[in-house]
């Protein structure tokens, strides 16, 4: 409650309005602004304001947002269970150290060093009050330093235990797939999780560490995660991980006796399908590369046919049969037994492959007339075959072609080397069959080829989770901060928290009749801001909030809440 407050200085009043609520369950100055000299105080107290005077003005509905999607879920509490409080141990509790991390992150992502600034532009303290100076990162770094892997773990399965008891996403098919994040840490920075290897983003000379996510089709909510060292290959960490993840997946409620993991050919080998088919209830669907299977490639396409998925309807209804996906449906051996396979082909995509095929292909026969020139010229180092034959071959890694697309000969003419070059037709035609064509093998033998194709193609959904993790506003998941495996466990968590959370507020929006992206309202939202003010007509301070724009309101109503004429947020139906 705001009030009035004087203090005396050298026996003269000045005046501040302050705000008390509870912080570690004892009253505290949470907020306090000040109003002037003596002068100022008369002035006050002759007569009233000729308008309303903005004392504080603040954030307000994204934060609001954040908490209400972690109300029936009690993270803070979840993992206050796991990591109680020490003895004697004061200030905000490991739980909600969490707490305010991920919240950042639904919003605006801050390094840890920025994050008690940042809170302190927003209204945290009339919906969880908390003394900013204790969001530092030394204190994160003591906090987060008490959760161990095995308690991470344990917390990362009451959370997504209770995601699924409040949220009860449908079950009958899972996504599965893999990341990397770069860091900046320094090269003698000992880590077992941070790693070189071939980066996403490009940055291959940073250390990175990979993210695995399973998330629910449909919903695309989180239900399980792992870090690991990105340059673990991922078939193998699919092994790793297979028995933990779906053990977790098949203890939770409502989840139907049938279940289907989605994943991509990386995760291929034969001892993962072999345990697949071992368990009573998982299935799969997978991609399989087309460069082992030349048989099927060489079928022409006039034994392929529509596949009866949404978008192909979308192109008949808009006079465009030409441009839908075709899928051919047979049975093949794969892994030990005998599989459904769906061969696919989508024209837009065949066109714009073979287009930048064709270029890359010009580019290297103009690099080899570039050569050719050179040999002849007798120019050093252009007088060895084998050191021209490294130089295509690089040339060949750089463009992503092979290197089998072009012939290259080499003769001798006395003491000169001659070159010559010609395209190899048949291996240009057996690539170009290739083009956009993805083969589609699983153990769901009794599924349409529409319900198989669907599953597959359903794999953006997780791959939508990455780029919005890696986001630089919206929980930004990179770069990677914190230069110790346990803090880094405890940031990734965070930020699957974070996306499990804006996930929820599309989810409940949607069931409402709203379709925006987490993003966009965020955004909105953070525009929704609290004013502590000195009415015109009052004689003491008050709080309100801002009038909600046509947008904001919106989401307010979808959520069953609305702001009154008086600034006050409360139920819809109050």
């Amino acid at each position: 409650m705001a009030h009035f407050h004087i203090k005396k200085k050298k026996g003269r009043p000045y005046l501040y309005v302050r705000e008390i609520a509870r912080v570690d369950g004892r009253p505290k100055v949470v907020s306090q602004v000040y109003l002037g000299s003596p002068e100022k105080v008369a002035a006050l107290a002759q007569g009233p304001l000729q308008q309303d005077l903005q004392l504080k003005v603040e954030e307000f509905g994204a934060l609001w947002l954040a908490q209400l999607m972690d109300q029936d879920m009690d993270l803070a509490g979840i993992i206050d269970e796991v990591v109680p409080q020490g003895p004697g141990e004061t200030g905000p509790s490991v739980g909600e150290y969490f707490l305010y991390c991920v919240w950042n992150r639904m919003i605006e992502a801050v390094s840890k060093h920025r994050l008690a600034r940042w809170y302190g532009r927003t209204a945290i303290q009339q919906i969880r009050p908390v003394a900013l100076d204790q969001l530092s990162s030394e204190r994160y770094w003591q906090k987060w330093d008490r959760v161990s892997e095995a308690d991470l773990d344990r917390i990362s399965r009451r959370f997504f235990a209770r995601l699924w008891e409040v949220e009860q996403p449908e079950a009958d098919c899972l996504l599965f797939d893999t990341t990397n994040y770069y860091t900046f840490m320094g090269g003698g920075t000992e880590s077992d999780l941070a790693v070189r290897g071939h980066n996403k983003a490009g940055r291959h000379q940073l250390r990175q560490i990979g993210l695995a996510l399973l998330v629910a089709r449909q919903s695309r909510l989180p239900l399980f995660w792992r870090t690991y060292p990105s340059n673990i290959h991922d078939s193998r960490l699919f092994a790793e991980v297979m028995q933990e993840m779906f053990g977790m997946v098949t203890q939770l409620e409502r989840t139907k006796q049938r279940l289907t993991v989605v994943v991509d050919k990386g995760m291929n080998s034969e001892e993962n399908f072999l345990w697949l088919d071992d368990h009573p209830r998982m299935h799969f669907v997978t991609t399989y590369s087309p460069h082992y299977l030349e048989d099927l490639m060489t079928v022409p396409l006039d034994q392929f046919a529509p596949i009866e998925i949404p978008r192909n309807h979308r192109l008949a209804e808009a006079g465009e049969p030409d441009e839908q996906m075709l899928g051919l449906r047979t049975r093949g051996e794969f892994w030990g037994r005998e599989r459904s396979v769906v061969v696919t082909w989508n024209p837009p995509t065949a066109r714009k492959q073979h287009l930048m095929f064709t270029r890359k292909l010009d580019q290297v026969r103009d690099e080899l007339l570039a050569m050719r020139a050179k040999v002849r010229q007798r120019q050093p180092q252009w007088r060895d075959p084998e050191a021209i034959w490294e130089r295509y071959f690089r040339l060949c890694e750089q463009l992503h072609v092979g290197s089998d697309l072009y012939d290259l000969e080499f003769t001798e003419d006395g003491d000169a080397v001659v070159m010559g070059f010609r395209k190899n037709a048949y291996r240009v035609g057996r690539s170009e069959q290739r083009f956009d064509k993805t083969v589609i093998v699983t153990d769901n033998t009794d599924w349409t080829t529409a319900e198989i194709v669907t599953a597959s193609l359903d794999r953006w959904q997780v791959e939508d989770r990455f780029r919005q993790s890696k986001d630089r506003d919206l929980v930004s998941g990179q770069p990677v901060r914190h230069w110790t495996d346990g803090k880094i466990r405890c940031h990734f968590f965070s930020c699957v928290a974070a996306l499990a959370y804006l996930r929820r507020l599309e989810l409940r929006l949607k069931a409402a009749g709203v379709t925006r992206t987490a993003a966009a309202v965020m955004e909105d939202m953070r525009h929704l801001h609290s004013v502590l003010m000195l009415p015109a007509w009052a004689r003491k301070p008050r709080r309100r909030l801002e009038t909600p724009s046509k947008t904001q309101e919106e989401v307010l109503r979808a959520l069953g809440w609305r702001v009154d004429k008086g600034g006050v947020l409360q139920r819809a139906d109050a």
